[in-house]
C-alpha cells in the first residue's frame, strides 16, 4: 500500500529518530567538552577521589553518546 499526500510513512519516522538521535549525542559530547574544561587544572586541590569521578563521568558520558548511533542507519 503507497502512502496517501501527508501520510508520515516509516522512513520519515527513522529518519526523525535518527535526527534525534544525533542531537542528543552532540549534545552529550558538548557536555563532556563542558565538563573537561571546568575540571582541568582542578585536580590538584580536590578531595582524594574527585579527579576518578570526572574521569568516569566522562567516560559514561561518551559511551552514551556513541551508544546512542551504534547499529542505526
Amino acid at each position: 500500500m503507497s502512502a496517501l499526500p501527508g501520510d508520515i510513512t516509516d522512513e520519515m519516522i527513522q529518519a526523525l529518530d535518527t535526527a534525534k538521535r544525533q542531537a542528543l549525542q552532540k549534545d552529550l559530547r558538548a557536555l563532556a567538552a563542558n565538563i573537561r574544561v571546568d575540571a582541568e587544572g582542578r585536580y590538584d586541590s580536590a578531595e582524594p577521589g574527585w579527579q576518578a569521578g570526572v574521569e568516569w563521568t566522562l567516560l559514561w558520558v561518551e559511551n552514551t553518546a556513541a551508544q546512542l548511533t551504534e547499529g542505526t542507519p
